[in-house]
C-alpha cells in the first residue's frame, strides 16, 4: 500500500497558526492537529467543556532571592485552548489562581489580593482591567466583606485537617507503627484548654511530632504583629573613644559593592569612611558613651542619615549615606573571603576554598561563584558547615566528584583538563551539627563516592523532604514528611542520627571567642599532608606525534 505524497495546509494568520497535516492512504484519512502552547510552566488546568480547557501559564524564572514560604506577586497568565478551532486565547493576565462553579459556567480568579468574577470563557475588557470594584467590571470589593472568626472553633477545624493532611501525606501508609488515630483522641481534648494562637501552635508541634520525623513543621498563622522596632546598621565595628569623645571605628565591613544591602554604607562613594576615624554624632544627635550608635540608629532601617565623622587629622565632615535593614549577608560575604584567604596564604595558594550556605538557589550560586575561580588551584576544601538543606546535592556532587581524564593542549595557552572544571588535586570536606536535609544528604554522599575526607561533627539528621502546599484557615502552614531518603550502605538510618565525619573536631566556644578555627584548621592539615603524599602536577605531553612525510618522495 503506496501512501500518497503528504500535503501541509497552512492557515493564513502568521507562524502562531496552529498547523493542519493530512496523510492519505487507500482507506485511511488522519488529520493531525497542532495547537501552539506559549512557554511556561502550568499550574491549573480546567475544562469548560469537551472541546475548551482554561489553564494558568506562568514564567520560566529562577528562584534566587525567593522564599517559598512568602507569596509571590501575580504573574501567570489566564489561557483558553479550543481545541475543535484550535486556538489559543489569552483572558486575563497577572493571575494568581483561578476556580470554576459547579456548572462551568462562572470563573473566579485572583490577581494578588484581589478577586474577579467573570463568566468562563469570556475575555475581560481591557477597560475594566484597572476599574474599580462593580458588576461591570467583577473585582469585588473585599472591603465590605465583613465575617465573624471565633478562635476555637477555628483551631479545631485546624487541627483536624493538619491531622488529616499527615495520615494522607506521610511517606509511609503505616505512619511508621504510630497509631495515629491514637494521637488524634491524645491530643485533640487539649484544646478546650488552649487560649491563644501560639498555645495552638504548641499543640500542633506536640501532636506532629509523635511521628518522630524530621521536617513536620507548622508556623505561621494569625498572630497579632507587635511593635517593630527596626534597627538601621552601617556594616562596622566601633568602641568608645574616651578621649575623642566619639566612637572610633575598628573595623569596616567589605562585601559586594555592586549590590546596595552587601557592603557597608561607610564604602559609598562620598562617604570614604575610614578603619581610625571618629563617629560623632547620627542625624545631629550627639553620641556619648550611654547614648550609641544602635540606639541612634532606631527606626532607621534602610534609610538616609547623616553621619558626623572625626578623620585622623581631626577635620570633622559630615557626610549622608543609606543604613543597612540587615547585615547578614554582609557578615557572611566578610567571612567567606576571610576563610579563604586564610586558607590560601596557609597553603601557599595550593588550596581552594569554597562554602555552600545551603542547597537552593543560594548554595547553588554560592557554590558556583567560589568553584570557578578555586578548580584553577591544585586541591580544594569544601565547607558545608551550617548548611541549611534545599534540593541541590546531587548536581554540586557531580561536579565535586569529576575525575581528570585527560587534558585539551593547545599550541598557545595553558592545558585544560577534561572533563572541564574538575580538581587535579585532593578534596576536603568540612561538616558540622547544623548542616542538616540535603546538607545531609551531601555530606553522607561525599563519603559514599569517596570523594574526600569529611571533617567536623556529626551532621543534624533530617532527611524526610516536604513539599509546602497546604494553609490552614488563618493562613498558618503545616507540612507533611513525604520524601524518605534511603541509603545503600546505612538504609534509612541518615534520618534521627545524621552522617559521621571521618575526622571528628570539636568547634568549642572558647575557640570561637578567640577567633580560632580548630574545624579549618584541621581540614588545611589534612589536604596538606595529601599533597605532600602525592604532589599533583601536569602530566608530561612528550614526546607528541611526529608525522613526517615518508622518505623516497620525489622533489
Amino acid at each position: 500500500m503506496e501512501p500518497t505524497k503528504p500535503t501541509a495546509e497552512q492557515p493564513q494568520g502568521g507562524e502562531n497558526q496552529p498547523k493542519t497535516t493530512h496523510i492519505d492512504f487507500e482507506d485511511i484519512h488522519l488529520r493531525i492537529i497542532t495547537v501552539p502552547l506559549p512557554a511556561g510552566i502550568y499550574r491549573q488546568v480546567a475544562g469548560l467543556s469537551k472541546r475548551r480547557v482554561i489553564a494558568t501559564q506562568f514564567p520560566v524564572e529562577g528562584s534566587l532571592g525567593k522564599n517559598w514560604s512568602e507569596g509571590e506577586e501575580p504573574k501567570g497568565t489566564l489561557v483558553m485552548y479550543d481545541f475543535l478551532n484550535a486556538k489559543t486565547e489569552t483572558l486575563a493576565t497577572k493571575v494568581s489562581d483561578f476556580t470554576l462553579s459547579r456548572d462551568h459556567k462562572v470563573l473566579a480568579y485572583r490577581s494578588g489580593k484581589r478577586l474577579r468574577v467573570i463568566p468562563a470563557g469570556h475575555k475581560p475588557e481591557e477597560k475594566h482591567e484597572q476599574a474599580p470594584p462593580s458588576r461591570e467590571s467583577g473585582w469585588i470589593d473585599l472591603s465590605r466583606v465583613r465575617c465573624a472568626v471565633v478562635p476555637t472553633r477555628e483551631w479545631q477545624q485546624m487541627y483536624r485537617e493538619a491531622w488529616r493532611l499527615q495520615r494522607e501525606f506521610f511517606w509511609s501508609a503505616d505512619m511508621s507503627g504510630v497509631d495515629w488515630q491514637k494521637v488524634y483522641d491524645r491530643y485533640y481534648p487539649l484544646l478546650e484548654r488552649v487560649a491563644t494562637r501560639s498555645e495552638f501552635s504548641d499543640l500542633m508541634w506536640e501532636m506532629q511530632g509523635e511521628l518522630g520525623t524530621s521536617h513536620c513543621y507548622e508556623f505561621g498563622g494569625d498572630y497579632r504583629q507587635p511593635p517593630q522596632y527596626s534597627l538601621g546598621f552601617l556594616g562596622a565595628e566601633f568602641e568608645w573613644d574616651e578621649e575623642a569623645q566619639g566612637y572610633r571605628i575598628t573595623h569596616i565591613l567589605t562585601g559586594d559593592p555592586w549590590l546596595e544591602d552587601v557592603d557597608s554604607p561607610l564604602n559609598e562613594p562620598g562617604v570614604n569612611a575610614k578603619v581610625g576615624e571618629v563617629l560623632l554624632a547620627i542625624n545631629g544627635k550627639r553620641l556619648t558613651r550611654t547614648f550609641t550608635p544602635g540606639e541612634a540608629l532606631l527606626h532607621l532601617a534602610g534609610v538616609p542619615v547623616e553621619l558626623t565623622l572625626r578623620d585622623l587629622e581631626g577635620n570633622t565632615r559630615t557626610v549622608v549615606t543609606k543604613t543597612l535593614s540587615d547585615e547578614t549577608k554582609l557578615r557572611y560575604r566578610e567571612w567567606v573571603r576571610r576563610n579563604r584567604e586564610y586558607v590560601h596564604r596557609r597553603t601557599n595558594g595550593q588550596v581552594g576554598y569554597i562554602h555552600i550556605p545551603d542547597m537552593g538557589a543560594w548554595g547553588l550560586s554560592e557554590f558556583h561563584r567560589g568553584f570557578l575561580a578555586e578548580i584553577a588551584r591544585p586541591a580544594l576544601i569544601v565547607d558545608v558547615r551550617a548548611n541549611g538543606g534545599g534540593n541541590v546535592s546531587s548536581l554540586l556532587l557531580e561536579k565535586l566528584a569529576r575525575k581528570r581524564l585527560g587534558y585539551d593542549v593547545p599550541r598557545w595557552g595553558k592545558p585544560i583538563p577534561y572533563p572541564y572544571e574538575s580538581v587535579m588535586g585532593p578534596i576536603v570536606a568540612i561538616t558540622d551539627e547544623r548542616a542538616g536535609s540535603d546538607g545531609d544528604m551531601f555530606c553522607h554522599a561525599f563519603k559514599l563516592m569517596k570523594i574526600g575526607i569529611l571533617i567536623g561533627k556529626r551532621t543534624w539528621g533530617g532527611v524526610i523532604g516536604i513539599e509546602p502546599k497546604s494553609t490552614f484557615v488563618d493562613q498558618g502552614l503545616t507540612t507533611q514528611p513525604e520524601y524518605a531518603f534511603w541509603f545503600y550502605d546505612v538504609g534509612w538510618r541518615v534520618e534521627n542520627y545524621g552522617t559521621d565525619p571521618d575526622i571528628e573536631v570539636e568547634y568549642a566556644p572558647q575557640d570561637y571567642m578567640a577567633g580560632r578555627d580548630p574545624q579549618l584548621e584541621r581540614a588545611i592539615e589534612e589536604i596538606l599532608k595529601q599533597l605532600e603524599a602525592n604532589p599533583p602536577r601536569l602530566p608530561d605531553f612528550e614526546p607528541r606525534p611526529k608525522l613526517p612525510l615518508p622518505a623516497g618522495l620525489p622533489k
